[in-house]
C-alpha cells in the first residue's frame, strides 16, 4: 500500500519542487492553491453538466489539463506550456460562443441553471487565481507574461461558457437593475 500522507507539512511548512521548505502561506503556494481550487471546481462542473450542456465537458477538461500545465510553468524552471497560442485559442472560442448569445445590454447576475451558475462561480475562482498569480509575479517570482494573459482570458472564457450553458438550458439570464 502506498501512503498518501508524508507528514512534511505537519508544522505549517511545505516543500516546493526545488526542495526548499516554505510556509504554507508562501505566495507561490497560495497561487498554486487557487489554481488547484479552480481546477477542482471545474471537475465538479463537468460532473453536474446537464444533458443539454454535455458539449461543454471536453472544453472544460482541456482547461483542466491546461491548468496543470500552468502550475508546472510556475513551479518548474524551463517548463513553458502556456503559450500565446493557448490564449488565442480561448479568444477564438470566446468569439464563437458570444456570436451565439444575445448581446449584453446590462450586467448579468451570476446564476441560472446549475451548469451556468457553477460556471459563473468558476469564473470568480479564475479571477481569484489570477489575482494571486499577479501578486506572485509582482512581489516574489517574475513569471512569463503568457501565464498572466491566459488567466485573464480564462475568466472571460468561463463567463462566456456560463452564458452559453444557460442558453442551452433555455434559461433567461437575470439582469442587474443598474
Amino acid at each position: 500500500m502506498v501512503k498518501i500522507y508524508t507528514k512534511v507539512g505537519d508544522h505549517g511548512k511545505t516543500k516546493q519542487v526545488t526542495g526548499r521548505m516554505v510556509p504554507k502561506y508562501d505566495l507561490q503556494i497560495e497561487a498554486l492553491g487557487a489554481i488547484d481550487e479552480l481546477d477542482s471546481w471545474l471537475g465538479y462542473v463537468i460532473s453536474i453538466l446537464s444533458p443539454k450542456a454535455q458539449e461543454l465537458a471536453p472544453k472544460l477538461n482541456l482547461i483542466q489539463h491546461n491548468l496543470y500545465e500552468l502550475q508546472a510553468d510556475i513551479t518548474v524552471k524551463r517548463h513553458h506550456e502556456i503559450t500565446d497560442e493557448k490564449t488565442k485559442q480561448l479568444e477564438t472560442e470566446i468569439d464563437a460562443i458570444m456570436a451565439k448569445l444575445p448581446v449584453i445590454k446590462a450586467f448579468i447576475l451570476p446564476g441560472g441553471n446549475p451548469s451556468g451558475a457553477a460556471l459563473q462561480y468558476a469564473r470568480a475562482l479564475a479571477r481569484k487565481a489570477e489575482r494571486l498569480v499577479v501578486e506572485l509575479n509582482d512581489k516574489a517570482q517574475p513569471l512569463n507574461e503568457e501565464i498572466l494573459e491566459y488567466l485573464n482570458r480564462l475568466s472571460d472564457y468561463l463567463f462566456a461558457l456560463a452564458r452559453y450553458a444557460n442558453l442551452l438550458e433555455g434559461y433567461d439570464e437575470e439582469k442587474s437593475k443598474l
